[in-house]
């Protein structure tokens, strides 16, 4: 049995993910919200649904090959699918967060990461693209891991880049977003500064004015 015409239950069909990170991995841990939270995060990628509007919003594929891969996926493939890319993003936290507070990474995170990497490149063939050969996904885009595999491969790039010097967490300790500091001076503190960088400042009025 698919997944549905739509994909997913009405409560999520149309979700939009809010993309301050700057890579699409960085999006993809950020879709646990409130991951320090005392009294718990919240999970914002709950069905396969999700996590291929997630991958169109980032930009990995397009609404044609989402439609495609939402209509033709069976149930049981689907939640297996969202499985692993739970276990991806956590991995990646893992990595990413333990760099940020001048940890090293758990073994098994960094393991798990190129188990997947390697699994997403296993799919791929070296493919003429006009004059020159990449690397493409031999089968149909219709495939379900297709996500999956895209943020694996998004994952080993990001780490292995220079751009992990501009690696960021959001100043707001129960938020910690990841995002990648951009801005002229690298002085970025707030993931969203209408958000927790509004929240953090009333907090610290309300610090400064208590009786």
């Amino acid at each position: 049995m698919a997944i549905g015409a739509n994909g997913a239950s009405p409560r999520t069909e149309n979700r939009t993910f809010e993309l301050i990170g700057g890579h699409p991995v960085l999006d993809l841990v950020n879709t646990l919200d409130w991951r320090f939270r005392d009294e718990g995060p919240e999970e914002l990628m709950t069905d396969y649904g999700d996590l291929v509007r997630f991958a169109e919003q980032a930009g990995l594929f397009s609404h044609a090959v989402a439609r495609r891969l939402i209509r033709n996926t069976r149930e049981s493939k689907a939640a297996h699918v969202v499985a692993v890319a739970h276990e991806l993003r956590e991995a990646a936290a893992q990595v990413l967060y333990a760099g940020l507070d001048g940890e090293d990474p758990p073994a098994s995170a960094t393991r798990r990461l190129e188990t997947y990497f390697l699994e997403a490149r296993k799919a791929q063939r070296l493919q003429r693209a006009g004059v020159r050969l990449a690397w493409q996904f031999a089968q149909s885009t219709s495939l379900p891991e297709l996500p999956l595999w895209l943020l694996s491969l998004g994952a080993a790039e990001l780490m292995t880049s220079d751009e992990m010097d501009l690696l960021r967490a959001c100043g707001d300790p129960e938020c910690r977003w990841l995002f990648l500091d951009t801005s002229k001076n690298h002085t970025r503190r707030w993931c969203d500064m209408k958000i927790c960088g509004n929240r953090m400042k009333a907090r610290r009025f309300k610090a400064q004015h208590r009786t």
